[in-house]
């Protein structure tokens, strides 16, 4: 009877863990590859657009691994902070327990955009 019970309360943990997160996760999960940028001046647009190139982003589950130009990819965890339409407000956890928050723009199940703020955003590929 015992084993029936702690096969049951296992089968329970492993679906419940697996239900976890935001809907709009599965969404997201994917390789993210920088492909250009919008609301940048002429003068800058050039060289903004070779720096986002560089960038990617891969969520798998809650873990995330960012990689920018002239840095170290940083992987850690994140979650769903916010969801409103296709915005979408992700809280990234850095390995000291600092919370840094992105916006992104979902516009189809192809193509993200990193919002940067002031009309400018990073737009990205799923590979």
């Amino acid at each position: 009877m015992r084993i029936d019970r702690l096969f049951y309360a296992c089968l329970t943990s492993a679906l419940l863990a697996s239900a976890c997160g935001h809907p709009v996760q599965k969404k997201l999960e994917g390789r993210w590859l920088g492909d250009g940028v919008e609301g940048f001046d002429d003068a800058e647009i050039a060289a903004v657009t070779g720096w986002a190139k560089g960038v990617s982003l891969e969520l798998a589950g809650s873990t995330a691994t960012v990689s920018i130009p002239a840095h170290e990819p940083r992987k850690g965890t994140y979650e769903v902070a916010r969801v409103h339409q296709n915005d979408v407000s992700l809280a990234f956890k850095r390995g000291d327990g600092t919370i840094d928050r992105a916006a992104f723009k979902l516009d189809d199940e192809r193509t993200l955009r990193w919002v940067l703020g002031a009309g400018r955003a990073v737009v990205l590929r799923r590979e």
